[in-house]
């Protein structure tokens, strides 16, 4: 028995010793137009196939057999390896066959060929390589499917508000009092800067129209609706999009990159609940007091620029004023407000929800929202002078 086991060990190290042989893959050319594989195709034994497949200079005038009956094992790595030799050799030579391939390893080159053609099929055209009109066709359907992904996130957005209308329990106040400070207190300085600017220019390009007809007082009347009613509630809007709705964009992109959205939903945690609704509640309440701040630093800014430029002194000017302002202009003008702010949160938090990928992600997807939220907030603008022209207001 001793005898027995002994040399059943002897005959095992034997055939490992063979096995450690001959484990690097090879690859050969014969006379009669075959390659012949030998050899480990599996990781381990892939280690100096690459050089050899590099220096292959099969011929292109006659069919090739892969000759594949001495391959010892296979694996992924290994099929793969094998089905690219294969379409190399199908798109350079007059045919390609494989001959001698155990069926197991058939089958895994089978699965490997098949994945190869969905990721194939499922690759994207680079842009260049598309016809003009495909390239219409794809910006199309893109445009059409974040169109309808943007709709469904107002929606959800929506009941989720409502929601928390219905339960004032789960609003959440301290986030939305942090949002008011950095939304709403921290862009006073560059909203009231602007604003006032604005004024300025505004008086100043009416100025020499005015001097002309020596209608100097009207610049109050200049000033004050073009600020209350449009440039207003319009500079902040835009202020404000490229403040904090990008901001809104790169924190729930980050989130999104670093799974942390994931880990609220795996808690039962709802992201638009915990990231959302505080930031549109509190640009809610913030953009329309900006508003009204940024009015009266452009009014101011206009009456500085008309008491310099056409000798229309401040009580003059706030006398002219009063009288040329009704409450229509001013309603009008905050009235844009909370529309502005719905539209500046959803789309800043919606590009931030759609970020994928990497840190490029992030930034692309802050970028888009920026434009996306200025684009909209003109549009919007633009559709309210029609319907208050239309209106008569």
């Amino acid at each position: 028995m001793a005898q027995i086991a002994s040399t059943s060990t002897a005959r095992a190290f034997a055939g490992i010793m063979l096995q450690q042989a001959s484990i690097d893959a090879a690859i050969s050319m014969s006379a009669d137009a075959q390659l012949r594989l030998t050899g480990d195709w599996s990781v381990r034994g892939l280690k100096s196939i690459e050089a050899q497949l590099a220096a292959l200079n099969p011929p292109c005038s006659k069919p090739l057999t892969l000759n594949c009956a001495e391959v010892l094992a296979m694996d992924t790595a290994g099929a793969w390896l094998l089905q690219s030799l294969l379409l190399r050799l199908q798109a350079n030579s007059v045919g390609t066959k494989i001959d001698g391939l155990k069926p197991a390893f058939a089958k895994r080159l089978e699965v490997v060929a098949a994945q190869l053609a969905a990721a194939d099929s499922q690759r994207a055209p680079t842009t260049a390589a598309m016809r003009p009109l495909e390239r219409l066709g794809r910006s199309a359907f893109a445009v059409w499917e974040e169109t309808y992904a943007l709709l469904s996130f107002v929606g959800e957005t929506a009941k989720t508000l409502l929601q928390s209308a219905l339960q004032p329990a789960r609003i959440r106040w301290r986030p939305i009092l942090f949002n008011i400070r950095e939304a709403g207190f921290n862009a006073l300085p560059i909203v009231g800067l602007l604003s006032f600017l604005l004024g300025v220019v505004v008086a100043y390009q009416g100025a020499d129209q005015l001097r002309q007809y020596g209608a100097n007082i009207f610049v109050a009347d200049l000033v004050g609706v073009s600020m209350l009613r449009e440039f207003a509630p319009l500079i902040t809007a835009i202020i404000i999009a490229g403040r904090s709705g990008s901001a809104y964009a790169a924190q729930i992109g980050t989130m999104a990159v670093t799974e942390e959205i994931d880990a609220m939903r795996t808690l039962g945690i709802a992201p638009i609940e915990m990231l959302v609704l505080p930031k549109l509640i509190a640009m809610l309440i913030a953009l329309p007091l900006l508003t009204v701040f940024a009015d009266v630093l452009g009014i101011l800014g206009g009456m500085l620029m008309a008491r310099e430029q056409l000798d229309v002194g401040y009580v003059e000017f706030l006398d002219r004023l009063i009288k040329a302002i009704v409450m229509t202009t001013y309603t009008v003008g905050i009235g844009k407000a909370p529309v502005f702010a719905l539209i500046i949160v959803l789309v800043g938090c919606f590009q931030g929800f759609r970020t994928r990928g990497g840190a490029d992600s992030v930034g692309r997807q802050t970028t888009r929202s920026v434009v996306q939220s200025i684009f909209l907030v003109i549009v919007a603008d633009a559709l309210f002078s029609v319907v208050f022209s239309a209106l008569d207001i």
